[in-house]
């Protein structure tokens, strides 16, 4: 066999036992290049070119001979591609005969691979697995890795549907089913993120006049119709930002967080009654009801308790009640004292 047709032969070998490879002449020049070798220098074809004009040797510290180079015969070779992205290389070498009759005379053979940097380079140069010895360990760890990312975005969606099904049984748990409002369970964190905001709120307690008379007149599934567009009509008086509570029955609870001025309040009290007094179409009836207001202000309290702020907005309500209904109080401390001489407050408010 010619020496030609062995050059031919060993080189188709080695492009499919290590398809990252250069074999070197005496000059150091390249004579072929293994398919992902070209694949790495890109446009321009290697070869041709000095091997040491591709690649930097960064150890072990030899000159830029080819005599060098041919030292370091059997050692591990760590090198870096000069052209971005300076992709790591590792290597061994091995020193073809003198003879010239395997390959170039005084000729070497470098096989490189990329270590750890395997991720990066199959990244930065499209590669799969192809480009890689059948027996090259490479092709496992990309098939692990491959495997491992499928699996933690099939955690990662299955975490997010998690999360979601948590937010909605929480957003479940705190809504009152009937009006789509928060219900009482909702309460106590609302005001505990105030107090640790140290924010100013106000407090109103809200009762409907005449909702019983509805029940007790076109029934309760009238009842429940008025209640959810008394939940409308208050979310459309309202902020985002502000907090409707149905605590229970035609019982409700306002939070406004940031206001503290007494003329703001009342306005809004006046605003959400006169709203609440529309008549409310029920088939071929209608209804009508109002709605009593009693209101606690925080910045009126030298040291906030809740406790405290909720029993002052029932007093204040319980005023509004007995004023005649359909209107608002805001809370003083002149109440409480007319409060502790009247005695405790009725807890069926249809019956003020």
């Amino acid at each position: 066999m010619s020496e030609g047709h062995v050059n031919t032969a060993l080189y188709a070998l080695l492009d499919t036992l290590c398809p990252m490879h250069a074999v070197l002449n005496a000059t150091g020049h390249v004579v072929h290049a293994g398919p992902t070798f070209e694949k790495l220098c890109g446009d321009t074809a290697p070869e041709g070119r000095r091997f040491l004009e591709l690649v930097e040797l960064k150890r072990p510290k030899l000159g830029a001979g080819m005599k060098d180079l041919r030292r370091a015969a059997g050692a591990k070779l760590h090198l870096e591609l000069r052209a971005a992205p300076r992709t790591a290389l590792k290597g061994v070498l091995v020193a073809l005969p003198d003879s010239g009759a395997i390959g170039p005379k005084n000729g070497v053979i470098v096989n490189l691979s990329f270590g750890i940097s395997v991720m990066d380079a199959v990244r930065d140069f499209s590669l799969t697995s192809a480009d890689f010895a059948a027996t090259d360990l490479a092709i496992e760890m990309l098939y692990l890795i491959e495997a491992k990312s499928a699996a933690m975005e099939a955690s990662r969606k299955l975490n997010l549907r998690l999360q979601g099904a948590k937010i909605a049984a929480e957003e479940q748990a705190y809504t009152d089913t009937l009006t789509g409002l928060k219900n009482r369970r909702a309460m106590q964190p609302v005001l505990d993120r105030l107090m640790e905001t140290e924010r100013d709120f106000v407090l109103m307690n809200l009762d409907l006049d005449y909702f019983k008379s509805v029940n007790d007149t076109l029934g309760h599934a009238a009842g429940d119709h008025v209640l959810q567009q008394v939940a409308r009509r208050m979310v459309s008086e309202t902020r985002s930002g502000d907090t409707i509570i149905r605590t229970g029955g035609d019982e409700f609870v306002l939070i406004f967080a940031g206001l503290t001025d007494r003329d703001r309040v009342a306005e809004i009290a006046g605003r959400l009654i006169a709203r609440l007094e529309r008549p409310i179409p029920f088939g071929d009836e209608e209804c009508r009801i109002s709605a009593s207001i009693g209101a606690s202000l925080s910045c009126d309290y030298a040291q906030v308790d809740l406790d405290q702020m909720m029993q002052d907005a029932d007093c204040a309500l319980y005023v509004a009640k007995d004023q005649g209904r359909g209107r608002h109080v805001t809370f003083d401390k002149m109440m409480r004292l007319a409060r502790d001489m009247k005695g405790p407050i009725p807890q069926n408010r249809d019956a003020r």
